[in-house]
Formats: structure tokens, sequence, C-alpha cells
């Protein structure tokens, strides 16, 4: 049985219908006590509807049922007002700006459980399962390469594929910053169909290397440089694979 303590929030309004998506962040700040402190904070503006501590306790901060206000400016799928149509899970860690380390396993294992939980009470696609860089490339990197979306997706929460490397080496040069042409227009309208907010085009521009760098920490966190190499570019086909087969079928975990 999932063990939740309440900290209600006063930060949520009414939501427009049914969640059909769940985004995953890290607090980015020094203490779990200072990211509830803030996150329960009238004047702060910000909340989720829950928090998993390192120790794996997890604090129920808005009900399922309210919009809370954790993802801000950004998209997924089309879907631009991404608060009104997720869950949100706040994850303590310091982040990339005070320190940023590794998920304990008992604090993983939480998350797992809440996952699972919620997924029992709402529809929610595999493919809308994402990090909140991934509805917001330009402006954020949480949870970021150290959170462990294979074994998240290996529990039947997420996505997940690893190419072979025979379809890797296919796939010839690095595309990056200042390419342009049949190439670019391929990766970009992938991420595109994907979910990632990025219109296609033919320029490997800035919002293109911000968004490859948002796939690789999701989807090939060994190497976040944002340059579309070959495994980069044959992980996204497989993963966009991956999502059109579930959207075909209906298939739902």
């Amino acid at each position: 049985m999932l063990i939740v303590k309440d900290a209600p929030s006063p930060n949520f309004d009414a939501r427009r219908g049914p969640p059909d998506m769940l985004v995953l962040h890290y607090t980015g700040m020094q203490t779990g006590e200072a990211a509830l402190t803030r996150l329960c904070d009238p004047d702060a503006r910000v909340s989720a509807h829950y928090l998993v501590d390192e120790d794996g306790t997890i604090h129920r901060l808005v009900p399922e049922e309210r919009r809370a206000w954790h993802a801000g400016r950004g998209g997924w799928q089309g879907e631009t007002d991404c608060n009104a149509a997720s869950i949100g899970v706040e994850i303590v860690n310091p982040g990339h700006e005070f320190g940023y380390r590794d998920f304990p396993d008992v604090q993983i294992d939480a998350v797992i459980s809440l996952v699972s939980d919620i997924r029992t009470r709402w529809t929610i696609p595999d493919a809308r399962i994402i990090g909140h860089s991934d509805l917001a490339p330009e402006r954020k990197q949480d949870p970021g390469e150290r959170f462990p979306w294979k074994r998240l997706a290996g529990l039947g929460h997420g996505l997940w594929f690893e190419p072979a490397q025979e379809r890797i080496a296919a796939l010839g040069a690095p595309l990056g910053p200042g390419d342009e042409g049949l190439g670019v227009i391929v990766l970009r309208a992938g991420l595109h169909r994907l979910g990632y907010a990025l219109p296609p085009g033919g320029e490997y521009d800035e919002a293109t290397r911000l968004t490859i760098e948002a796939f690789q920490r999701h989807w090939r966190p060994s190497q976040v440089d944002g340059i579309a190499d070959g495994e980069t570019r044959a992980t996204l086909m497989g993963v966009l694979q991956l999502a059109t087969a579930e959207s075909a079928t209906g298939v739902l975990n």
C-alpha cells in the first residue's frame, strides 16, 4: 500500500478535464525542506501534485483533480496548457545549479510506485510520461540525465528504445548547429511528431540544439551535447515508432 503524507498547498485552481499527462521534475533547491516550503507558499505561486523526498517520503500537495502550477510555459504533443493536462511530480534533488547527483534507489522506488498508483486512476499513455525539460527545452533541464528513465520504462511506465549498432552506423555523419537540408528537415519533423514544440524546418538552429539536448536527457543520457549523432537519431526513430504504435493500437499499461 502506498503511504502518502498530506502537505496541502494553496497553489492550484480548477482543471478543464481529466489529466492525461504525467510530468516529472526535480526540485532544483538545496534541501527538500526548502522545496516543500516553497511549493506550499502562496506568494510563490508554484506547486505540484506530489513531492518525493530522497528518503522515499511522498507528500501530497494538491489533489489530482485540481490543476497544480508546476509546468509553466511550454508544450507537448500540441498541448500548450500542460498544467491543465498533467499531474506534476517533484523529486527532491539539488539539480544542475546546486550539485546535481544521482537519485537514491529508495526515492526512485517511491516514484515508480507513485506513478503506478496514479495510472490506476487516469488514462496516461506512455508517450505522455515526460520530463519538465521535454515540454520546455529552452528553459528547463529537469529531471535530467541522471533520472533513470530506462528503469521506469522497464517497469511499464514510459517509452525506451536502444538501437542496434548497425542502425546507428547507417545514419552517417552527425548533424549539428549550422547544418541545413533534408537531414535536418527529417530530424525536426521527428522531434515535432514525438511531441516537442519545435516546429518543422530545415535549419539546425539554437532551438533545435536545445530540443536535442532535452531528448538526450530523457532517451540518450550517456551524452548530452545537443549534437544529433547516429545514436541520437536512431533512438529518436525507435522511440517515435513505439509512440506511433501505442497511439495506433490504444494499448496502455
